[in-house]
């Protein structure tokens, strides 16, 4: 009999080990989805940064999609005068969990134009942002993203973006229509 319920108990723990082994692997990063193309690394860093207010971001999962040494660049004021920001991607988490602690954000792809050379590719991606999920769109700009390709697969290597304004406007070759 004791012999009966340790096996019970053996085949029991096996069963959930390999279940939950089984549901790791499908949610381990990064998914093949997203690295294996321009269009699936594309889709998955704007699902990874999109959601509601207070909702925790895919950051295992944006970690997947770029190189560890990954930078991210932006202009900005600051006192008043222009400068160029220039940040790890955990620095650029960081300042988004701030963010989006109290403000939803959603961000969109509304049109790209790709370059590729040998195993790199430039990605110009224009994008729209929205502080709603079906909200009006707040501002508009466009990406700058360097990939390379390496492994099997495609990684982010650096992203720099621009928000359009009256005195800077998406020109009409990288606009929606």
């Amino acid at each position: 009999m004791i012999n009966a319920q340790k096996y019970c108990l053996y085949t029991l723990v096996l069963c959930i080990t390999t279940a939950y082994s089984l549901f790791a692997q499908s949610t381990q990063y990064p998914l093949k989805e997203d690295v294996s193309t321009i269009d699936g690394i594309m889709k998955a860093t704007y699902e990874a940064v999109s959601g509601e207010a207070g909702a925790k971001r895919q950051w295992q999962r944006d970690l997947s999609l770029h190189h560890p040494k990954a930078v991210y660049a932006f202009p900005d004021m600051r006192q008043g005068k222009p400068v160029w920001v220039t940040m790890t991607l955990a620095e650029f988490h960081e300042k988004t969990d701030h963010m989006v602690a109290t403000t939803a954000f959603y961000e969109s792809e509304v049109k790209r134009e790709v370059r590729i050379f040998g195993k790199i590719a430039q990605v110009w991606s224009t994008y729209e942002t929205r502080l709603a999920k079906n909200g009006p769109i707040k501002r508009r700009g466009i990406n700058s993203v360097q990939l390379f390709y390496d492994q099997g697969r495609w990684w982010i290597i650096s992203w720099t973006f621009d928000r359009e304004t009256n005195t800077n406007p998406i020109p009409k070759t990288f606009d929606r229509n």
